[in-house]
């Protein structure tokens, strides 16, 4: 029986995303053209492949069957077609990155621009959320996370500045208004900009000075989604609406021009910089390694999670 292979590769992306919607963003197809393949494979085939509803695309007893024979074989082919890449001047493909909207604003700009011009023919896609999720299953090649936040089996590699610092700052004129704090439980009493994890948990603001960790519960006007919404976050602080806790660098510029004035800075804590993670497999796609490759020579070694 024989199979046009671009419905046995929308098949399989729909199966691997658990949806069209999600397989044509992994894609970059539609999910009318997706639905219009996997109805054609199952027509040529003669058998249903997936059961849908309005809200779920899951795959019926025959499609699991097929995809346990099938995802090998499609895996084997995509690494013969990489291959070539090693007898190309260059390498080409595209390569997809998870990370976090704060390496997409705070460590990607200065690795992503001259990559790019070393490797022209590689297509960069980068997915920024701050939402923690399994990568790999999005379609991704590699993300960007933090230690706290790597996913067991992977290969982590140092990117971007390895020693970090939350910062706490709020507008001149705030400060001159409601008092400048001189201990971080003061902030209990003040208006403060927080943020909010897509999970629904709200972090506490952490301290740390000779030693002693200090927690606080913050309250204020402003609650924003941590990541997405964070630059409206630093634009009413600078306004004046409250006092704001962020990463040392994206507050610098606006602590440097004097838009926000820098409090409590003995306490701000440290944590360590972020991790280029990928899956610990023998077969590394073309673009994805020379992106590794790229970032070794800014950050040398790395180490397994797990």
């Amino acid at each position: 029986m024989k199979l046009d292979i671009a419905l046995l590769h929308a098949v399989v992306a729909v199966a691997k995303a658990g949806g069209f919607r999600e397989a044509a963003r992994v894609t970059g197809s539609n999910p009318s053209r997706l639905s219009d393949a996997v109805r054609r494979a199952e027509q040529q085939l003669g058998v249903r492949l997936f059961h849908r509803t309005t809200r779920t695309v899951v795959l019926t007893e025959v499609g699991r069957g097929l995809m346990e024979r099938l995802l090998p074989a499609m895996n084997e082919v995509d690494a013969a077609l990489d291959a070539i890449n090693r007898y190309r001047d260059t390498p080409a493909g595209t390569l997809r990155l998870n990370v976090p909207v704060s390496a997409a604003r705070l460590v990607l700009p200065a690795i992503v621009p001259a990559f790019l011009q070393r490797y022209p023919d590689i297509q960069l896609e980068v997915v920024a959320e701050s939402n923690v999720q399994d990568v790999f299953r999005e379609g991704c090649d590699a993300g960007i996370r933090y230690d706290e936040c790597l996913e067991q089996d992977v290969i982590a590699l140092p990117i971007g500045p390895r020693q970090q610092r939350f910062a706490v700052a709020a507008a001149p004129a705030y400060l001159d208004r409601y008092g400048r704090p001189e201990h971080p439980r003061e902030l209990i009493q003040h208006r403060c900009i927080r943020g909010r994890y897509a999970s629904g948990v709200m972090p506490e603001w952490e301290f740390e000075q000779a030693g002693e960790v200090v927690r606080v519960q913050t309250s204020g006007p402003l609650v924003v989604s941590i990541g997405s919404a964070v630059d409206l976050a630093v634009a009413t602080a600078i306004a004046g609406g409250g006092v704001i806790y962020l990463f040392e660098e994206w507050l610098r510029p606006a602590i440097d021009n004097g838009q926000l004035e820098a409090i409590l800075t003995p306490w701000w804590q440290y944590f360590s910089g972020p991790y280029l993670y990928y899956p610990d497999r023998r077969l590394i796609p073309a673009p994805l390694r020379a992106f590794i490759d790229f970032v070794r020579e800014h950050h040398p070694g790395g180490h397994s999670a797990g």
